[in-house]
């Protein structure tokens, strides 16, 4: 819908073609409509509201007058050559406008204050949009139809079939029309032969619902559209939701589905099931809505929990993660794992001399030069400040050495920019190597870090710039 949307509706300057798009959309599914007609003006289905609701609140430019009147008059002029209705004409297709008109008013209203690109959040503003428009619609709708002198029985019984069938196709059809988009296939995760269970579980319970019959039967398929919303993303939940109610609808109207056989003398059955499919539909949408919101809640935890928020490196609780689920995968046995602490040269002064955003601009940059030297061959972590590690396993002390180095020549050589200014800084690095034997990466990192901790110190203390280890001398002579 989303794609649709920007195909036929390009820009709010391109009016003529934004009103040959509406009168299109509006013509064929008024036709779409009209072809499921049970009895005079009403429909079994009627789609068109829905449908011309969601495009009117997903391209928000389209809500003017002059758009809302070339709809109108699209359903006007179908009727013209379709129908006798005469007057009525313009009265029932008011009532149309009135639904389309209400429902997107009260989304759009309600998106201003909330992400409207997440209309999880607005499941239950939806709810009651539709619940006001399919109101005001129907009334205005049977009382138009029926006339002033009318059986009153008459005029209930035909606002309770307009009101059901408004109502349920519009908590049915939007929350699928609002979130559809086209996917993306090459993000799209292995299939997997469970991943069709819920969906097999649909189908099974409208089966027994067919099978089955009575009132309690089209609550059949509800704990399977829950267990829809739980496995499956919320625009997939919402497109099964749609066409598991609209089947059932379809059902019950062909008595494919029977629900009773004595008929109410003034409300008819398609009232009552219609209200309890919109009722089920709500209800697998707000799961969905709610795992979504979790999923998200865990899903922001965990990157913050896990990354440094500044410079995009490993935090030290993500490092601790890494080094229990990553580096295993990574370190052969009898490798050692290398350990090295760093600290940024005289940092206070850059944040003294140029400010607290010039150092947040370094740190970043810092740690960015960090992941290229270090590539796939470890892990870099901040630890708080200035100060980070990284932790990777190498074949001998040697290799663990030469990345060391690799790691503070780079940093000398780079400038650092800022807005007009170009820094040059050092960085005084501790390294500890061991050979994990019977430690786990985990323990092994610990400890080395408190043993690379003080060759920091000592690097610190001859000058900084550079890089002390237990056998600096020996490996330097070596290499």
């Amino acid at each position: 819908m989303a794609n649709l949307a920007k195909f036929m509706f390009c820009s709010p300057e391109k009016r003529l073609a934004n009103a040959v798009s509406i009168f299109v959309i509006t013509t064929l599914f008024y036709f779409f409509g009209a072809s499921l007609r049970l009895i005079d003006e009403l429909s079994l289905f009627w789609p068109l509201n829905a449908v011309l609701a969601a495009v009117f609140v997903r391209s928000p430019f389209l809500n003017r007058p002059v758009y809302y009147f070339v709809c109108y008059s699209a359903m006007i002029v179908y009727d013209a050559f379709t129908t006798n209705w005469g007057w009525q004409s313009a009265i029932i297709n008011l009532s149309n406008m009135v639904f389309i008109i209400v429902v997107a008013r009260l989304l759009l209203r309600y998106s201003r204050t909330q992400d409207e690109s997440n209309w999880a959040l607005n499941a239950f503003n939806l709810f009651y949009a539709c619940l006001i428009g399919a109101i005001l619609s129907s009334l205005l709708g049977s009382m138009g139809s029926t006339g002033p002198s009318s059986d009153y029985r008459q005029f209930i019984s035909l606002f309770a079939d307009w009101f059901s069938e408004q109502f349920s196709t519009g908590v049915l059809m939007m929350p699928f029309l609002l979130m559809a988009k086209w996917p993306q296939w090459s993000k799209l995760p292995a299939f997997h032969l469970s991943k069709i269970y819920p969906l097999v579980a649909v189908v099974v319970s409208v089966m027994a619902s067919v099978v089955i019959g009575g009132a309690g039967s089209l609550a059949f398929p509800l704990p399977a559209l829950i267990w829809c919303a739980i496995r499956y993303p919320l625009p997939i939940t919402a497109l099964i939701t749609f066409l598991t109610g609209g089947t059932e609808i379809i059902l019950v109207a062909n008595s494919i589905v029977v629900i009773h056989h004595n008929v109410p003398l003034v409300v008819t059955e398609m009232f009552s099931a219609r209200l309890g499919i919109a009722t089920m539909a709500i209800c697998p949408l707000i799961v969905s809505v709610s795992v979504d919101a979790i999923n998200r809640l865990i899903q922001q935890t965990s990157l913050r929990a896990d990354y440094d928020y500044l410079t995009g490196v490993y935090s030290r609780s993500g490092l601790y993660e890494a080094l229990k689920i990553n580096m295993p995968t990574k370190h052969l046995p009898n490798q050692k794992l290398c350990v090295m602490l760093l600290d940024i040269d005289y940092f206070k002064r850059i944040n003294d001399s140029y400010g607290h955003e010039c150092g947040d601009v370094v740190l970043a940059a810092f740690a960015e030069q960090l992941r290229k030297v270090v590539g796939d061959e470890g892990l870099v972590a901040r630890l708080g400040g200035e100060e980070f590690v990284v932790a990777c396993s190498t074949c001998t002390e040697e290799k663990g050495l030469a990345i060391a180095e690799k790691i503070r020549q780079t940093i000398e050589l780079t400038a650092f920019r800022y807005q007009q200014q170009t820094l040059f800084i050092t960085v005084s690095i501790g390294l500890a190597t061991v050979t994990p034997e019977k430690q786990t990466l985990l323990d092994a990192f610990n400890s080395l870090l408190a043993e690379a901790d003080k060759y920091l110190y000592l690097s610190k203390r001859n000058g900084r710039n550079q890089t002390s280890t237990a056998s600096y001398k020996e490996l330097a002579l070596n290499s």
